[in-house]
C-alpha cells in the first residue's frame, strides 16, 4: 500500500486541475485520496452539455444533403414593339457646301467686316484690300481711251479727203486729163486713211478691254460673300499683306450649316450589306439621346487604307435648321439593314427555328401543326440532359435577318404557349425580322399571349436524411 501511494501522488500532481477533478470523481471511494467537494461536482454539467451540442451539430452537418426543386418556366408576353438591325460605324459631320474665300489681287488687307460665327447673305461685303494701285491703273486706262477717241475725228477727216481726191482723179482719168501716177497715189492715200482709222478704232477697243480688266481688279479689292452661310474660320487679319501673284491666299471660309453631310467610315466587311438609299440615323456626343436621320447618298469607290485596314466612305445629308450640328463633330452612325416597326414581338429564346425539310421528315402531330422531333422541348420541371444548357435539342440561331416585306425573310418556328389552365401548347408561327434578342411574329400568335421563353433554375434547399444507414444509426451516421 505504501509503495502504490507514493507512485500515484507524483502523477496526480502533473495533471491539470480539470483532470484532477475528474480523477477525484473516479477515486472518491479510494481511501488514499480525499473525496471532492459538492461544488466541484457541478462543474461537470456545462462540459457535458457542450459536448452533446457539438456532437449533434456534427451529425446534422455530416448527414445533410441538397434537395433540388423543379425548374420553372420563364414566361414572356407577346407585345407590340419594333425590331431594328443596324451596322454601326464612326463618322464626321461636315458642311454640305462651303467656300474658301481668297484674295485675287495683291495688297494690304485694309478692313475685315465680319467675325467668326457671323451669318452673312450672298453679295454682302466681307473684307477690303488697299486699292490705290488698282485705282491708278484704271485712271490711266481711261485717260488713254479718251486720247485715242480724240484722234478719231482727225483720222476720219483724213479719210474723207482721201476719198475726195480719189474721186477727182477718177474723173480726170476718164477725161484723160491726169497721169496714171497721180491716180495711183490718190488710191493709195485712200487705203492708208481707211487703215489708219481702223487701227485707231481697234486700239480703242483694246484700251477699253484693258480698262475693263483694271476695273475688275479694282473690284477684287472689295471681297463679297459668294453664298449665304456662316463664317466658320478667318485665316487673315487686318494689316496683313496679301500676295496673289503665285496663289490666291485664303482669307476666310463660309459654310452653309443648314445642310450638313456626314462622312461615315465603313469597314470592308460591312460594305456588302449597304446600298444606296438605305435608311440611316446617327447620334453625337453632345446631342444626348437625340437622333438625326437620313438616307445613304453615295459610297465613294476609292477606299482609305490605314494600318492595313480598308475603310470606305459613305456620304449622306441631314437638315440642320436649328444649327445644332457643327463642323467636325463626331457621329456614331447606324445603317439600318432591316427593321419592323409596330409589330408583334417575342423573345428570341421562345422560338425554335426549323428548316422546311424538317417539317416533311420525321414530323409529329402536336396541337395545331406539325412539330418536328428536333423542335420538341421538355416541359417545365423535366430533367435536362447534361451539357445541353437551356437551348433545346435541334434549336439553332437564325441567320442574318432581312426586311420583313421580303418573302424569303419569313421563317417557320415553334413556340410553347401557356394556356389559362397552366398547360403548354406547342404552336407553329411565322417569323419575320429577328434581332439578337427578339423576333417579329407575322402569324401564329396574338398580342397578350403567354409564351415560354426559357427555364428558371430552382435554388437548392438543404435537408436531413432520416433513413437508416450502415451501422444502424439514422442518416447513416457512424
Amino acid at each position: 500500500m505504501t509503495s502504490q501511494t507514493s507512485t500515484l501522488i507524483p502523477f496526480f500532481e502533473t495533471l491539470p486541475m480539470d483532470s484532477r477533478d475528474t480523477m477525484n470523481a473516479d477515486t472518491q471511494d479510494s481511501p488514499l485520496i480525499a473525496p471532492p467537494s459538492r461544488k466541484k461536482r457541478k462543474r461537470r454539467w456545462p462540459l457535458l452539455l457542450t459536448i452533446l451540442v457539438l456532437a449533434g451539430g456534427s451529425i446534422y452537418y455530416l448527414n445533410s444533403e441538397e434537395e433540388t426543386e423543379a425548374d420553372q418556366p420563364l414566361v414572356s408576353t407577346v407585345e407590340i414593339g419594333s425590331i431594328i438591325n443596324t451596322i454601326s460605324s464612326a463618322g464626321t459631320v461636315k458642311p454640305s457646301n462651303f467656300v474658301d474665300v481668297g484674295a485675287q489681287v495683291s495688297g494690304q488687307l485694309e478692313k475685315l467686316y465680319v467675325e467668326v460665327g457671323d451669318v452673312v447673305e450672298e453679295g454682302q461685303i466681307l473684307a477690303e484690300i488697299d486699292a490705290r494701285s488698282q485705282q491708278s491703273r484704271v485712271d490711266a486706262s481711261r485717260s488713254a481711251i479718251e486720247a485715242q477717241e480724240a484722234q478719231i475725228a482727225s483720222r476720219r477727216a483724213t479719210l474723207d479727203l482721201a476719198k475726195t481726191n480719189k474721186e477727182r482723179q477718177e474723173r480726170l482719168m476718164a477725161a484723160n486729163a491726169t497721169s496714171q501716177q497721180d491716180f495711183d497715189t490718190a488710191v493709195a492715200n485712200l487705203a492708208n486713211a481707211e487703215a489708219s482709222l481702223i487701227q485707231l478704232e481697234k486700239q480703242i477697243q483694246q484700251s477699253r478691254a484693258s480698262l475693263l480688266s483694271d476695273e475688275t481688279e479694282l473690284e477684287y479689292t472689295r471681297i463679297y460673300a459668294p453664298l449665304a452661310g456662316t463664317i466658320v474660320s478667318i485665316e487673315m487679319n487686318e494689316g496683313r499683306t496679301l500676295n496673289a501673284n503665285q496663289n490666291a491666299p485664303t482669307i476666310l471660309r463660309i459654310a452653309d450649316l443648314t445642310l450638313m453631310t456626314v462622312e461615315a467610315e465603313i469597314s470592308e466587311a460591312d460594305i456588302g450589306s449597304l446600298k444606296k438609299g438605305m435608311e440611316i440615323y446617327f447620334t453625337t456626343l453632345s446631342g444626348g439621346t437625340r437622333r438625326w436621320t437620313g438616307e445613304l447618298r453615295q459610297i465613294l469607290p476609292t477606299p482609305v487604307v490605314t494600318s492595313n485596314v480598308v475603310l470606305y466612305t459613305g456620304l449622306f445629308d441631314v437638315r440642320n435648321e436649328d444649327g445644332t450640328l457643327l463642323p467636325e463633330m463626331t457621329a456614331q452612325v447606324f445603317f439600318i439593314t432591316s427593321s419592323a416597326r409596330d409589330v408583334l414581338t417575342v423573345p428570341l429564346g421562345a422560338l425554335t427555328f426549323v428548316d422546311p425539310e424538317q417539317l416533311a421528315q420525321g414530323a409529329t402531330t402536336n396541337g395545331e401543326g406539325a412539330v418536328p422531333a428536333a423542335a420538341q422541348r421538355p416541359t417545365a420541371g423535366a430533367q435536362r440532359p447534361a451539357g445541353t444548357g437551356q437551348r433545346p435539342a435541334g434549336g439553332r440561331r437564325p441567320q442574318a435577318s432581312q426586311a420583313s416585306g421580303d418573302a424569303t425573310a419569313r421563317r417557320i418556328a415553334f413556340t410553347r404557349v401557356l394556356q389559362a389552365d397552366g398547360t403548354e401548347e406547342q404552336r407553329r408561327v411565322v417569323v419575320g425580322v429577328t434581332s439578337r434578342v427578339s423576333a417579329e411574329i407575322i402569324s401564329g400568335l396574338q398580342e397578350g399571349d403567354q409564351v415560354v421563353a426559357g427555364i428558371i433554375q430552382a435554388a437548392a434547399i438543404p435537408t436531413v436524411r432520416t433513413d437508416s444507414g450502415p451501422g444502424g444509426f439514422p442518416g447513416g451516421f457512424r
